[in-house]
């Protein structure tokens, strides 16, 4: 499992062994903490179908971009720049394209690198954090509806088209992921109230099913590429629930989340 962690200043990417839990700082470059640019220096990771690449996104230039490494953790190779901030890396199934938000709508550019091509259009609100199905076909996001400052998790073809809404909590939810399967989607949302937990929906809308319970945000959701188990983050560490609802801590807990999972 690759996982963001602020343990050596800067936010940068670790990797966890599944067995014996030891864990390892990916890259060897190192941004400096005490600027915008280098504290923001890796999050949102993404692993490609392959295994053989990580996306994440950057500050280091001064705005967040999207960039692409080998997972044994080569050098980094930018793939998108531009004035606005490029967050949330997802690949499709065929590793050929990245989807990332922009401005309120989502992209995607091709793996090699290229011209980005505009996926929404016009949606007039904020869309955020891409997620792409494992057939390819969907895009799950989250979106804030213009007037409103709730997001729901929504979905849409992988061409731009029919774009339509899953959740109807009217809170806070977002970072969906999906279930290998397909048919299901983890998110996180305060639809209780107080604070984050992890959801699962059908891809209808129907069959909401809350995963954690806690009483501190549980956020970050990562589907198991089984099926069996749901990562996330609580109380600055990497865990994962199973069905039956018992827990387990992967990491050692130093201030680390966004957890994705290898293929």
């Amino acid at each position: 499992m690759v996982f963001v962690s602020s343990r050596d200043g800067d936010y940068a990417l670790f990797g966890v062994d599944a067995g014996d839990k030891h864990e390892w700082r990916l890259t060897k470059d190192k941004g400096d903490p005490s600027t915008p640019a280098g504290l923001f220096f890796q999050l949102q990771p993404a692993w490609s179908p392959s295994a053989r690449s990580i996306a994440f996104a950057s500050k280091r230039d001064g705005r967040f971009h999207v960039y692409v490494m080998p997972s044994d953790g080569g050098d980094a190779r930018k793939l998108t720049s531009g004035r606005e901030d490029d967050t949330r890396p997802t690949w499709s199934p065929d590793g050929r394209r990245i989807a990332f938000a922009r401005g309120g709508e989502l992209y995607s550019v091709a793996a090699g690198g290229g011209t980005p091509r505009r996926i929404t259009r016009e949606l007039g609100g904020d869309a955020a954090d891409p997620a792409w199905s494992p057939d390819g076909k969907l895009i799950a996001y989250d979106y804030r509806a213009p007037g409103f400052s709730t997001h729901e998790i929504w979905v849409v073809d992988a061409d731009g088209s029919n774009p339509r809404r899953v959740t109807h909590l009217n809170h806070e939810s977002g970072l969906p992921s999906w279930s290998p399967d397909g048919k299901r989607i983890a998110f996180q949302s305060n639809a209780r109230g107080a604070h984050f937990e992890i959801y699962t929906i059908g891809l209808d809308g129907k069959r909401l099913s809350i995963q954690t319970t806690s009483d501190t945000d549980t956020i970050d959701p990562a589907w198991s590429p089984g099926g069996t188990r749901i990562a996330f983050s609580r109380d600055g560490s990497i865990q994962a629930v199973e069905r039956a609802g018992n827990s387990q801590q992967l990491t050692s807990g130093k201030n680390d989340s966004s957890p994705a999972w290898r293929p």
